[in-house]
């Protein structure tokens, strides 16, 4: 099924997007690329292979936490703008009825 002009300005208007009609043209014409090739991928035989949602196998590449020791107060508030005891101070951003 084709992508028609009005598909792309629906599509805008969900997006809350502002087309001009040289652009609503250009993206009917690449949508309706993209949906022919997604129709081709359609004819592939793929039985007996498995869905995935990555083609390659995902590892955590994060290291291990691990407790130690961290940062002296002191040296954590050294640049700080104000503090208050051992604690940063920062402006207010909630207001209170």
């Amino acid at each position: 099924m084709p992508i028609t002009k009005q598909d792309v300005e629906h599509v805008a208007a969900l997006a809350r997007l502002e087309l001009g009609e040289e652009e609503k043209e250009s993206l009917t014409e690449q949508l309706g690329k993209i949906l022919e090739y997604a129709d081709k991928l359609k004819e592939l035989d793929t039985e007996g292979v498995p869905p995935t949602a990555h083609p390659l196998p995902i590892k955590n590449v994060f290291r291990e936490d691990r407790v130690r020791p961290s940062l002296p107060v002191e040296d954590a508030l050294a640049n700080a703008p104000e503090r208050e005891g051992s604690f940063f101070k920062v402006p207010r951003i909630m207001e209170t009825d």
